[in-house]
């Protein structure tokens, strides 16, 4: 008879174990759900907004916020359930097969250089700086179908053509990338190894900490290549970096900028779709690139440049003007391709 109350008391207390388990399991879930969707609202605010709350919240109220949001809403994004893009009806077909989606990048004050020098690759033109040693911006346009294979990487070369062009071991033991403004990978996949050898010019060179050029400025570059382009069809991008002219790489007269960016158009149909992001040189590994969009308009008073000159004004001013508040949606079955570029080596 003991024997048996005991065992009845063991399978009690077990039962009330497990019922204790599951109701901390069910609060777990639901305080992290609450959590999920109150980051996601959190983070879709612009990042002004964003900044203010971070100088008048505890970091502790902050930090959960960004830790749930950021994964959640770059997910709840890309599949477009979630957030804004910049979105507006053109009456003229994109100009398939063209660098630009409407002209180069036209100087208007400072701070861009006043000896902006055109270089025409062919499939990428270039906006270079003599005075900087670097490009100011680069334009190249991306096709949907990626029709070769990346191959072999080729090392950097000098570019003859350009007194002022560095050569590839100025950056050694600087601290600073051989950041790629034209990405290798894009025009290698879609235009071959020579258009390739080209982007591997150091005039396509630009210095970029580790963080940058590896981590998010990497992200964006494969979202257009592989994710953006498959869901939009040809995508024109316009790169470019911000100086100040305060620092240099040592041992040269290397300028490095303070600041990259990235524009991006594609259109589907009469629909025209504009995206810009701006990313600090010395931003922290693991950033998320949804936190830095920025408007065109904003873009141009922070570079000195007019983006897209030759579109006219009525689709200009709003396009220009509008503040997404996401990256571009993709494909739904490329969801676990998103992921695999996030956390993937």
């Amino acid at each position: 008879m003991a024997k048996k109350k005991e065992k009845k008391k063991q399978k009690k207390k077990k039962s009330t174990s497990r019922r204790w388990a599951l109701r901390l399991g069910i609060v777990i879930a639901v305080l992290l759900s609450a959590l999920g969707i109150t980051g996601t609202w959190f983070v879709h605010h612009p990042r002004e907004w964003l900044d203010e709350q971070e100088s008048t919240l505890p970091r502790f109220l902050t930090a959960p916020l960004y830790w749930m949001g950021n994964p959640i809403g770059d997910l709840t994004d890309a599949l477009d359930w979630t957030g804004h893009d910049a979105v507006y009806e053109y009456d003229t077909e994109a100009p398939a097969g063209a660098v630009t989606f409407a002209g180069v990048p036209k100087r208007i004050g400072l701070p861009a250089p006043d000896d902006i020098q055109i270089l025409d690759r062919g499939e990428f033109i270039i906006g270079w700086s003599n005075r900087l040693r670097h490009p100011v911006w680069c334009a190249y346009h991306v096709r949907k179908d990626a029709t070769h294979e990346v191959g072999n990487r080729p090392g950097f070369t000098r570019d003859r053509s350009l007194p002022a062009a560095p050569a590839p071991g100025d950056y050694t033991k600087s601290g600073y990338d051989r950041g790629h403004m034209v990405p290798n990978y894009a025009i290698v996949t879609r235009y071959g190894d020579e258009e390739r050898r080209k982007t591997f010019m150091m005039s396509n060179i630009a210095p970029q900490t580790p963080a940058l050029n590896r981590g998010v400025w990497r992200d964006v570059e494969h979202r257009i290549a592989d994710l953006w382009t498959a869901r939009y069809g040809e995508i024109w991008v316009i790169v470019g970096c911000i100086s100040t002219g305060h620092e240099t790489v040592s041992g040269s007269n290397i300028d490095i900028p303070t600041a990259y960016y990235q524009v991006m158009l594609a259109q589907e149909g009469m629909d025209v779709r504009a995206l810009a992001v701006i990313f600090d040189n010395q931003i922290p590994w693991g950033a998320w690139a949804a936190r830095h969009i920025i408007t065109i308009d904003e873009l141009e008073r922070r570079t000195g440049l007019d983006f897209n000159p030759e579109l006219p004004s009525f689709i200009q001013d709003p396009l220009e003007a509008d503040l997404p508040t996401r990256l571009w949606p993709i494909r739904a079955r490329d969801i676990f391709r998103l992921i695999a570029l996030r956390f993937g080596p």
